[in-house]
Formats: structure tokens, C-alpha cells, sequence
């Protein structure tokens, strides 16, 4: 029987990871965990405990007394965040991937999904569809621990058989719940100020593209690859995924559309050089190839559904 556990249930992706995996194999079967005391408001019905991905005692008794199949573990110090403190980023980064690896080594988890990103490129990346195989020379203490963890994966992969899977998230965009301290969280932020304020002043040049994707498409690329026959799987550092790329810039005016008087200013603060690190556009054909992904969400649908769900209450 699968038994699904997921860390970092409470951030951003988690949250709807939760609400999809118990929606797809029921809430019997998946166990949601953060380091939080106290679940978010979305996860109330669902079976949540309290763990730190870096007590290894206390991820071992769970994943063993459960008898956990699959291990989804989102928890990490995303870029912005982690420039601020680098030495627990790293710690917290690598030794919670150490910790499920050398679990499923073992024996006790049958797969893994560990997520990596775009900061894993640098700025002698090719920036425009930028390839599966490429110059990775990031520049952020994220980047460098998710560079470094890919090649982890790949190795437990080779040498232990561990079957873990992963995907290089483009910035993503919901409405359930705030960013985390990413780089590309302006393209959240800015709705909930368009909701509230009709104006928005963005940390990111209006020129600066970045890749995308709306979580919806990034959660069932994340199930579709943990199902997908492991015959198929023929990347184990982390496949590209490509949605869509597009500047502040363009995404006030997808805004405008449905409110004309929104406006917006730019004041780029330091994460601008981390933007500037990443790529505008990613080729995405290998995991199109191997396991048929294929995103449904374009910039225009995506803001008018951003748009009529955000909620400006979560701001306060």
C-alpha cells in the first residue's frame, strides 16, 4: 500500500502537494509534516505531524513507524532567504536530502522526490531556452545546494539504486498561500497588490525575464513524474520545466486588461542581481520526451484565475 510523506507540508508548494496527493490516492494515505507546530488552515482535515527534516531520529521513527512508501521533501531555504543566512541554508538543504537518501539506501523509502530549481544556472548559462545539459555555474548559496544535491540524487541513483526523482522548478505562482522569500515571489506579491492597492512597486526590473509556471501545472508535473514507470525516468539530477517566461513588465500589462488604472513602479533591490544570474527561457523537450509533460496554463490564463481567487487578507 502506498504510504505518501510530505516535509515542508506548510510551504508553498506543499500546501497544494498535500491537497492533490490526498485527492488522487485519499488522506488515508498521505501524511503531511512541517517543522510548524501548527498546520496551515488548508491542512486542518488532513493527517499533518510535526517534524525537522534535520532531526534524523525523528525522520527515521516516522518514515520506519509509518511505513512510508514515497517521500516528497520540499523542505528548504529558498534563494532570497538563504543569502541571509547561507550556513544553515546549506545545512538545511543538504542534510535533510542526506537524511531521506541514506533512508531510501536502506531500504525504508521506495522513492523520493526532492525538488531543485533554475538558481542551479549561472550567468555563463545560456539564458534563452536554456538546455537540460548545460554550464551550471550558479552564484547563490540556494543555487550552489541545489547544484550540489542534484548530483547527490544522481549518485544514490547510480551506485545505490535509489530511485529519486526531480525537477527544476521555474518560479511559481498561487494564490493559496504567500511566497516564501524567492526571487521570483513578484509575481505573486504583485497580485495581491493589484487586489488591495491597484498599484504594486516591484524589486525586479521591468525588463527582466524570468521563467514560470503556475502551481497548478507544477503540481501535477510533480505527480506525473512520481508515477511515471521508472523506465521512463532517464534524467536522475533534475529535468528542466519550461512554462511560461515573461518580465514584470508584461505581467502588469496582462493585469491591465482587467484593470486598466493598476499601475506599477520599479525599485530592483539586490535580488535583482540573483535574477539576472538565471535564465529567461527553458527547453524542457527531454522531460516532454520521457514523460509526456505538457503545461495547460498560459500568462493570460493564469492572471485572469490569479486575479479572481487571490485573497489581499493574507497580506495582514
Amino acid at each position: 500500500m502506498k504510504k505518501i510523506l510530505i516535509i515542508g507540508a506548510a510551504g508553498q508548494i506543499g500546501t497544494e502537494l498535500v491537497l492533490a496527493l490526498e485527492k488522487k490516492f485519499g488522506k488515508e494515505s498521505v501524511i503531511a509534516s512541517d517543522v510548524k507546530e501548527e498546520c496551515p488552515k488548508a491542512l486542518q482535515n488532513s493527517n499533518y505531524k510535526q517534524l525537522n527534516i534535520l532531526d534524523k531520529e525523528g525522520v527515521s521513527k516516522l518514515v520506519k513507524g509509518e511505513n512510508v512508501t514515497d517521500v516528497y521533501l520540499l523542505a528548504a531555504l529558498l534563494s532570497a532567504t538563504a543569502e541571509k543566512n547561507p550556513a544553515f541554508a546549506w545545512e538545511l538543504n543538504m542534510d535533510g536530502l542526506f537524511n531521506i537518501l541514506n533512508l531510501a539506501k536502506d531500504g525504508f523509502i521506495k522513492k523520493v522526490f526532492w525538488p531543485s530549481s533554475i538558481a542551479v544556472f549561472g550567468p555563463t548559462t545560456p539564458k534563452v531556452n536554456t538546455p537540460q545539459r548545460t554550464i551550471m555555474e550558479p552564484t547563490t548559496i540556494y543555487g550552489i545546494s541545489k547544484q550540489a544535491g542534484e548530483q547527490w540524487c544522481a549518485y544514490y541513483n547510480r551506485v545505490h539504486g535509489v530511485d529519486v526523482r526531480s525537477i527544476r522548478y521555474p518560479g511559481l505562482i498561487s494564490y493559496t498561500s504567500l511566497p516564501g522569500g524567492g526571487t521570483t515571489d513578484y509575481a505573486v506579491d504583485i497580485f495581491y497588490h493589484a487586489k488591495e492597492y491597484n498599484k504594486y512597486t516591484c524589486f525586479i526590473d521591468e525588463n527582466t525575464a524570468l521563467p514560470m509556471m503556475y502551481m497548478e501545472d507544477a503540481i501535477r508535473a510533480t505527480i506525473e513524474l512520481m508515477e511515471a514507470p521508472e523506465e521512463q525516468i532517464k534524467i536522475r539530477t533534475s529535468y528542466n520545466l519550461g512554462g511560461i517566461s515573461f518580465t514584470p513588465k508584461q505581467l502588469a500589462a496582462a493585469i491591465k486588461i482587467h484593470q486598466p488604472n493598476f499601475g506599477i513602479d520599479y525599485a530592483p533591490d539586490y535580488r535583482q542581481t540573483i535574477a539576472e544570474s538565471w535564465p529567461e527561457s527553458i527547453d524542457d523537450q527531454q522531460a516532454r520526451k520521457d514523460w509526456k509533460w505538457k503545461e495547460c496554463y498560459d500568462l493570460n490564463k493564469m492572471v485572469e484565475v490569479m486575479l479572481k481567487k487571490v485573497d489581499p487578507k493574507l497580506l495582514f
